[in-house]
């Protein structure tokens, strides 16, 4: 069995449901059977049929099924409830069984509780994905065993059995996670908070509280790791429990991670002590986010893994998938996908790490989240903008407000699919351009996430002849 013996005297004899059949409930429901849990799953498909193969592994386990417009009735009753993230923890339906008895659980709390090993994790509204790589990555380079999983990697609750003490949990975690959170990690990094998923908070207060609860439930000997430049983050400093250190790209500290101006150097400052771990100039990564998310990483693995794997990985990292991804260049035009700007704060990061005027392909879903300080971004870094999606007109309207607009020049397309944006981003390009396709949105218009769509982009710009 995988899961470990405390957490199968946990669940056994007990009645849970699950939401959804998504991946990590996939792995986890049969795994709960056999642990002796009476299994409900709830789930919006009308039938077993609508589960394709897994209908069948369902069908033999044998378990309760409440599907359908009413699937949420299956909550009646239950002792454990297991949520999966994207599912709002404040749903009436879900609140009602709690007040009846039912404790709300989900893969990523059960696992926090009864993970043998050291946690680091990793949240903001920016960076998380990078940073949570490259702690892991360190972790690593020091020859340890590494187990990556929250919102990026795999589930970590189906291989609880194979974690031992002496391995590193790197776990990136969403507001969606830790909403409902009572455990925090040994070492909690944040990167930065800017409103972001208002579409499924109730306000900006609901999804910084979510945020805090990386913090609040630490116990020392814990680090937390907090971003100098936001004042959200920078805020969060009065909720530590434990040591805490900064990271800066702005500011020198004599605690935490600093680019230091005079040599452009990243360095650590711990105790008074400054030690230089890195030329600005030897990162792989592009980008001055990028330095913000490197310090990051350094602080909040320092003292836990040797200087020389922090600065092999410093040196050698090249990046994540659809962040600032150079896909091919193609007539002497350089194209990049940068799928993972769901927000403005994410594209003005993207569009300063280039050094000259850019083809913009941007616009998605609206999640209600305000592109006026994208305009001015806009206006200095971008000579075209293709726009589509339900924020096309959003972001226009930001832009022709924005001082400076008119003066700039800026070409701007319209257009009804990314199969199109990239048609006319190429139509306008001459050699010598870049093509950044960062949507400042989400992709729930057209894609069920942010890497499906940066794989078609990608598609499409490959089959560009």
């Amino acid at each position: 069995m995988h899961l470990n013996e405390q957490l199968a005297a946990y669940v056994r004899g007990k009645k849970v449901a699950f939401i959804g059949a998504g991946v990590s409930h996939k792995e986890l429901i049969p795994q709960f059977v056999e642990m002796g849990a009476k299994v409900t799953l709830c789930d919006k498909k009308p039938n077993l049929e609508a589960f394709g193969e897994y209908g069948e592994t369902l069908k033999q386990l044998g378990i309760g099924l409440s599907l359908g417009e009413n699937y949420m009735d299956g909550f009646e009753g239950q002792d454990i409830i297991m949520r999966t993230p994207g599912f709002e923890f404040y749903t009436p339906a879900l609140q009602k069984a709690h007040e009846h008895g039912a404790e709300l659980s989900s893969e990523m709390e059960l696992f926090f509780k009864y993970c043998p090993c050291e946690k680091v994790a990793v949240t903001g509204s920016d960076g998380k994905t990078t940073t949570t790589s490259l702690i892991a990555a360190m972790f690593e380079a020091a020859g340890r065993t590494v187990h990556l999983g929250g919102n990026i990697g795999r589930a970590l609750l189906p291989i609880l059995g194979e974690v031992k003490p002496e391995d590193e949990a790197v776990v990136e975690l969403s507001s969606f996670q830790l909403i409902s959170m009572d455990q925090s990690p040994n070492v909690a990094v944040v990167t930065n908070v800017t409103p972001n998923h208002l579409d499924h908070h109730k306000d900006m207060a609901e999804y910084i509280n979510a945020k805090r609860n990386i913090l609040l439930w630490q116990q020392p000997p814990c680090r937390a790791v907090l971003g100098y430049e936001n004042d959200v983050s920078r805020g969060m400093k009065a909720d530590c429990k434990g040591e805490q250190v900064w990271f800066t790209r702005l500011h020198d500290t004599d605690n935490g991670a600093f680019l230091r101006k005079e040599d452009d150097m990243l360095c650590m400052a711990e105790n008074g002590v400054v030690t230089p771990v890195l030329a600005h100039s030897e990162m792989k990564l592009r980008g001055l986010h990028n330095v913000e998310n490197l310090l990051a990483a350094i602080a909040a693995v320092w003292g836990r893994v040797p200087l020389e794997a922090i600065q092999q990985v410093g040196r050698t990292f090249k990046g994540v998938e659809h962040r600032i991804e150079p896909v091919r260049t193609l007539d002497g035009v350089t194209w990049y996908n940068d799928s993972i700007g769901t927000s403005p704060t994410r594209t003005i990061a993207g569009l300063r790490s280039f050094d000259q005027k850019l083809i913009l392909i941007a616009g998605g879903y609206d999640k209600k989240i305000p592109y006026a300080p994208l305009a001015p971004e806009i206006v200095a870094h971008v000579k075209v903008l293709v726009l589509m999606g339900a924020t096309g007109p959003v972001i226009e309207k930001a832009l022709e407000e924005c001082p400076g607009y008119a003066e700039a020049g800026i070409k701007v397309e319209h257009a009804a699919t990314l199969e199109e944006a990239v048609e006319l981003a190429r139509k306008d390009s001459v050699p010598g351009d870049e093509v950044l396709f960062s949507p400042a949105s989400a992709s729930f218009d057209l894609y069920p996430n942010f890497e499906v769509r940066g794989q078609h982009f990608k598609r499409l710009v490959n089959e560009l002849k």
